[in-house]
């Protein structure tokens, strides 16, 4: 079994990171901000905690230059899974409270492992399609992204639009990985791999919930679809075209990560294909009946345009490297519904 140092254990993807690195009966050291946050995830796993099997420490401010120094003195570590970013809109000033804690918490964990760490084999940083994605062309059909993609956004792009500085956070925090480790005078002994999920949704982890209102940013939608703010009509695509389970998403890191030594100095491009706002609500009537009556007549408005309309993506290389079986749009659907209703939708 491997011992795994997990950043920002109680993130959405993370928690479902932590749940099947612990289901494998591997050893976890996981961060989070605050006392409260460890002390759900200490109460979810009662027996891994007691066995040593799971440690949870404190790190409050990700974006310090030396956030991660004490844990990462943590004996036999092998294997660092960095997933501590942020992702959200609600920030007033982007360069202290999205890019710095994006890059600084990036090259700071690296830095640390170089120096202090000798055991770390691998290291696998949550990346985005924000980082693939040129939003200029995504409206242009000969356009194909892929994991040799990269976006052309810069610092300097930071105040055009949230979105924009959202993107640029990514971008910028996944450069600054790979350039660390191409360089020699930093020392790093560990290979990198980094993951590339576009719209991320699926089921909330129950015990992180801080009610509705604390829900992923991602999954926000199908909330909305619930609470009858669609009824008038469904919100258009916008450049968000393709998706992935988070569930599958987690299956990506842990296999990057543990399972296939080939995936070292690689991008996963992890996709399960394209989507559509429409679908939500015709999924939900389907199978949850209980909503009919704030759900909206007419889907017309979050259909996913026509492929001519539209860029393609090419994520063959990561289809064959990690072999996953992507879970399908409908199963998400249902599987996220059900687990907003265990939290009060």
């Amino acid at each position: 079994m491997t011992k795994v140092l997990l950043t920002g254990g109680s993130g959405f993807i993370a928690a479902h990171i932590l749940a099947q690195l612990l289901e494998a009966n591997h050893t976890v050291v996981t961060t989070v901000r605050s006392e409260t946050k460890a002390t759900k995830i200490r109460e979810a796993f009662p027996t891994q905690t007691a066995s040593g099997a799971l440690t949870v420490a404190i790190v409050p401010d990700i974006a310090q230059p030396t956030a991660f120094d004490e844990v990462i003195l943590t004996p036999g570590l092998e294997v660092v899974l960095h997933t501590a970013s942020p992702f959200h809109y609600r920030w007033t000033d982007p360069q202290t409270e999205l890019i710095d804690p994006a890059l600084i918490g990036t090259t700071s964990i690296l830095r640390a492992i170089a120096r202090s760490a000798p055991t770390v084999r691998r290291v696998v940083v949550t990346s985005s399609f924000a980082a693939i994605v040129d939003p200029a062309r995504v409206l242009d059909p000969s356009t194909t992204f892929s994991e040799a993609s990269w976006n052309p956004v810069t610092i300097d792009d930071i105040h055009k639009d949230q979105a924009t500085a959202y993107r640029a956070s990514k971008k910028l925090a996944e450069q600054a990985a790979w350039d660390f480790v191409r360089d020699p005078a930093n020392g790093a002994r560990f290979d990198l791999v980094t993951v590339n999920p576009p719209m991320v949704f699926g089921p909330v982890v129950h015990y992180l919930e801080e009610g509705l209102e604390g829900l992923n940013t991602s999954n926000e939608r199908f909330l909305d679809c619930l609470r009858g703010n669609w009824k008038e009509g469904v919100p258009g695509m916008g450049l968000a075209m393709i998706w992935v389970d988070v569930r599958d998403v987690a299956r990506a890191h842990v296999k990057a990560g543990l399972e296939i030594a080939e995936a070292g100095g690689r991008r996963l491009f992890t996709t399960a294909g394209t989507y559509s706002n429409a679908m939500i609500p015709q999924v939900v009537g389907k199978e949850f009946p209980e909503y009919k009556d704030l759900l909206p007549t007419d889907t017309k408005g979050g259909e996913l345009s026509p492929q001519e309309e539209r860029f393609r993506f090419d994520n063959e290389a990561t289809n064959a490297l990690l072999g996953i079986d992507w879970i399908p749009f409908e199963k998400c659907i249902v599987d996220t519904v059900k687990s907003l209703k265990q939290v009060g939708a």
